[in-house]
């Protein structure tokens, strides 16, 4: 039950929302959002005004996403410490405007298995060693600042890394990192894990965010993914944190953000 819940159901920005952020976070309250995901260096480098306009109105700036050089996988090592440092000054200033954490793949589209040449340039035990090398850079910046990184696990065809929540779940653990959590993507799940509520289950103890769109990427509603039993198992194991849209619109944009919003928040209200 909503009553129950401090789910909140945001979005990333939009090409057509305005560009001051007071009126942008307006904007997306008119469009039945509750919370925004920012990017990190829009973030960063407007840290100040992003805090004002949340003050103003009321709009929670929860995460940022996407804005930094490097994966923290990257296969060049030159651009993953580029990344480490633009996600450590990501991480301080999402602390800053009272948010919650960053979302970090461990890449997007810099290999797949699926596609020509078929053979990655280094070996699993290298990709885990990145990985694990960026977090060890990560996790005490993120613990200082009060905050999290959201580890979030890719489909196949966009990652060869991590493509499932228990693998993002043993890098934690292998880690004994005590400020990374994993992101619950349903548009990823659905292409990768066996039963997204499962999953859901066994990372009860790991999830920090969530992102969905449906099967095919666009709005909430659109496909064949079963929301409101997935939203169900969200309140079932305790999950308090936003939902933030991720994801392409087919038709009319601000309608279709309407629609697909009135239809998240009845799933969280059921």
């Amino acid at each position: 039950m909503k009553g129950d819940s401090n789910m909140l159901y945001g979005t990333q920005d939009r090409d057509f929302f305005p560009r001051d952020f007071v009126e942008r976070f307006e904007y997306i309250k008119e469009l039945g959002y509750e919370c925004y995901e920012i990017d990190g260096k829009e973030l960063v480098e407007n840290v100040d005004a992003v805090k004002e306009a949340v003050e103003k109105t009321g709009v929670p700036v929860t995460t940022a996403c996407n804005g930094y050089r490097g994966w923290i996988g990257d296969f060049i090592e030159e651009r993953r410490l580029n990344g480490v440092e633009d996600l450590k000054e990501i991480l301080r200033c999402i602390a800053k405007v009272g948010g919650t954490g960053v979302v970090i793949p461990a890449a997007w589209g810099m290999f797949t298995f699926r596609l020509p040449p078929h053979v990655s340039p280094r070996s699993h035990e290298g990709d885990i060693k990145a990985i694990m090398d960026s977090l060890k850079e990560l996790d005490p910046v993120a613990r200082e600042n009060g905050v999290y990184v959201y580890l979030e696990p890719l489909n196949q065809y966009q990652d060869h890394m991590l493509n499932l929540q228990s693998e993002a779940r043993d890098i934690i653990d292998k880690g004994g990192f005590t400020n990374v959590k994993t992101t619950c993507d349903f548009y990823h799940m659905n292409r990768e894990e066996d039963n997204i509520s499962d999953a859901l289950r066994a990372s009860k103890d790991y999830i920090g965010h969530v992102h969905i769109a449906d099967n095919q990427r666009y709005q909430p509603g659109s496909g064949s993914i079963d929301f409101q039993t997935h939203i169900n198992t969200l309140k079932e194991i305790g999950y308090d944190g936003p939902i933030i849209f991720e994801g392409r619109l087919r038709g009319d944009a601000v309608e279709v953000c309407k629609e697909s919003s009135a239809f998240i928040k009845k799933c969280i209200d059921a």
